[in-house]
Parts: structure tokens; C-alpha cells; sequence
């Protein structure tokens, strides 16, 4: 089977995980090989990065900062990780990509996503997916959640925020390529709408 990397989009609570989770499954199923990862993270030095980014403690940290240390991360995880793994015909499942720090720093923080997407095309040598997904959720009622369970140092960011995150998302999820999912069905109702574009549109 041909490689192929599949990124899944969304805010927290918006269920990529448990989707992931099923599109393992699905793949293993039929003798795939597959690789399942996240951002950011993915590497030992991405995991590092992971926890300076979002722990709550010490100073604030500059937006261009955040989009660079995202970015740094994420070159890491494509040229150690999902470049290879595509190559040699894994099925790669990653939790967020590129159009998060899109819709995070460039619309979240007001960076301006141009300027985050000429980042991270230095850092992934332009390397894209071949199918994105985006999980689209009522923002408010996650982001209510994160925070009562503490929540992590983006997920404290606040409502306005958040307000430009979800507009930076719909904006973006028109560009070619990306499926919009609606995140309010059941898991199972998202799996096999999910299932039917990728057999259809991109088997």
C-alpha cells in the first residue's frame, strides 16, 4: 500500500483523538502499516517543546515565539518522522498540522497566517498532507470544559481568543483539500463519513 499522511484537524474536545483511534483500526485491519502521532509532539525534542509551550508556569511567552517553537517542533517531527514513515509506506495519522498554527498564532494571536505559513514552509520544506479533516465544534462548550479541568496554558487564553482561533478555522477550512466534519455527531457517524471520502475521493 502507498504512503499516505492524513492529518486531523480541530480544537480540544473536538474528538480527533477517538476519530485517530478508529482510522487505526481501520488501516490494521487491512494489513496497513500505520503510524499514529501528534502535534506538538511526536519526537523526544517535540515532547520537550510540547511542555514549554503549554505549561502554565513562568513568563508569558511572545506569539512569535510560540509560532516559532511550534514550528521547530513540527520540522523535527516531518524530516524525523513522517517523511520517512511516508516513504516507506506507512499510513501516517497525525493529530494537528500546519493549519493549526494557522488558525492558533496566525489568527489566534494575530501574527497574520501568511506570515505563519512562510514559517512553517521553512521548517517542513513544504510538505504537506494528502488529506486534511477538520473537526468543527461548538468551541465554547470544549473550551468551558478544558477550563474546569485546569486547562492548559492556550486553553486559558481567553474567549477572545478563542473567537478568532474558530474564525481562522472556518476561513482556512475553505481552502482545497480540506473536509469539514461536523463534530456533533456521534463518533461513529463522524468514522464512516470520514471513511467515505477517503475511499472515495482519495483511495
Amino acid at each position: 500500500m502507498k504512503g499516505k499522511f492524513i492529518v486531523l484537524e480541530g480544537s480540544d474536545g473536538s474528538g480527533k483523538s477517538t476519530l485517530a483511534g478508529k482510522l487505526k483500526d481501520y488501516y490494521d485491519q487491512r494489513g496497513a502499516k500505520v503510524l499514529l502521532t501528534r502535534e506538538p509532539g511526536g519526537t523526544d525534542l517535540g515532547e520537550e517543546i510540547r511542555d514549554m509551550i503549554l505549561r502554565k508556569q513562568g513568563e508569558e511567552m511572545d506569539p512569535r515565539t510560540e509560532a516559532l517553537l511550534y514550528a521547530a517542533s513540527r520540522a523535527e517531527h516531518v524530516f524525523k518522522k513522517i517523511k520517512p514513515a511516508v516513504e516507506e509506506g506507512y499510513i501516517v495519522l497525525c493529530e494537528r498540522y500546519i493549519l493549526s498554527s494557522l488558525a492558533y498564532q496566525g489568527y489566534g494571536r494575530d501574527l497574520g497566517p501568511q506570515e505563519v505559513l512562510k514559517i512553517n514552509e521553512f521548517a517542513t520544506g513544504s510538505f504537506r498532507p494528502d488529506v486534511t479533516f477538520y473537526l468543527k465544534v461548538d468551541w465554547q462548550k470544549t473550551l468551558q470544559r478544558k477550563i474546569d479541568q485546569g486547562g492548559d496554558r492556550l486553553e486559558l487564553a481567553g474567549d477572545a481568543f478563542f473567537k478568532r482561533v474558530q474564525e481562522g478555522y472556518q476561513a482556512l477550512a475553505q481552502s482545497k483539500g480540506i473536509h469539514v466534519l461536523d463534530a456533533g455527531k456521534t463518533p461513529e457517524e463522524i468514522y464512516q463519513e470520514c471513511i467515505k471520502i477517503l475511499e472515495e475521493v482519495h483511495g
